[in-house]
């Protein structure tokens, strides 16, 4: 059952990302079935490709380095016997380590973060399913209080993934909304809370502060609990959900990223770009509405559908 997901995930993620296959591969592939030998304009072209692919100039830089390394000691000539290289080399990149999702392991609080419309509140109630489905008792807490209706479309959620949820006033304290889900989750012995928080990038101060207020609510509340910061990305917004990670990453300690829309944008190579730039990884991609469609990322499987490289 669980490989039959894992095919119908990968079937998705592949057509997903044919635009970015489109946009970056095709060149890639002309690249090394053109070029007559490997020498610096080889490179410079692939540079150039990857850059503008949206991988960004930190993880092109130190996947052509690695390339030029492999290529030197396998004693490579022919550019058409270096894209398997370049497969791996990216592959090594993104590589996510297994500690990553060591929070689905134990009592944990997460915070959800990120701009209003990148599908935040609908990653919440995915990420309560997909838990809730693995045997976990979760509990989400609904501190968007900000945004009209936030509140009855995490509900929505909550009910479709079988989990109960703490809400509060629109309008009202976001923190004291952590106050009463943090002391609900530790009477009701619930293994994950989740918190979707307002994402007022635009007014920083003002979700510093909230933040700041949410953390020591926990820390006083719940010391010891395994806290998590995941900030939720729009794939589709290229090079702009890199700078919004980063602003997010100075207001909160990033511990992990989710991108969303992976299917149908043409700037998926985002996803390599955001986990060299931040040194934070990418832990969960998203390809479409349901609530099967957010899965635990995979290196091998994103390159693979990526390269249109066969599946299990």
């Amino acid at each position: 059952m669980e490989k039959q997901e894992k095919q119908g995930f990968f079937s998705r993620l592949k057509k997903g990302l044919t635009k970015t296959r489109d946009n970056i591969v095709r060149s890639i592939d002309a690249v090394f079935y053109d070029a007559s030998c490997i020498d610096e304009d080889f490179y410079e072209e692939l540079e150039e490709i990857l850059i503008m692919g949206d991988i960004g100039i930190n993880a092109t830089q130190a996947i052509l380095d690695k390339l030029r390394v492999e290529i030197k000691a396998n004693l490579l000539t022919n550019p058409a016997d270096c894209k398997e290289l370049l497969i791996k080399s990216i592959k090594e990149q993104m590589r996510v380590e297994e500690t990553a999702y060591a929070f689905e392991e134990q009592k944990s609080i997460v915070m959800v973060i990120g701009v209003n419309g990148v599908g935040k509140t609908t990653t919440v109630g995915k990420l309560a399913g997909k838990l809730k489905g693995e045997g976990k008792k979760v509990l989400i807490a609904a501190a968007d209080t900000f945004r009209a209706a936030a509140g009855e479309q995490l509900e929505e959620w909550a009910h479709r993934a079988g989990v109960d949820m703490i809400g509060g006033k629109e309008g009202g304290d976001p923190a004291s909304v952590v106050f009463d889900a943090v002391n609900a989750a530790k009477a009701r012995n619930v293994d994950v809370l989740l918190c979707d928080t307002a994402g007022r990038l635009h007014n920083k101060k003002n979700l510093m502060e909230e933040l700041k207020k949410i953390n020591r609510i926990i820390d006083r509340e719940f010391p010891g609990v395994h806290r998590e910061n995941l900030v939720v990305l729009d794939a589709t917004t290229g090079q702009n959900a890199l700078n919004q990670a980063k602003e997010f990453g100075s207001v909160a300690d990033l511990t992990g990223i989710v991108l969303t829309k992976m299917d149908g944008t043409a700037k998926g190579g985002i996803a390599i770009a955001i986990q060299s730039e931040l040194g934070v990884p990418v832990k969960y991609i998203g390809v479409g509405e349901s609530i099967d469609d957010l899965q635990k990322f995979n290196s091998e499987q994103f390159v693979d559908a990526l390269f249109d490289v066969h599946g299990e």
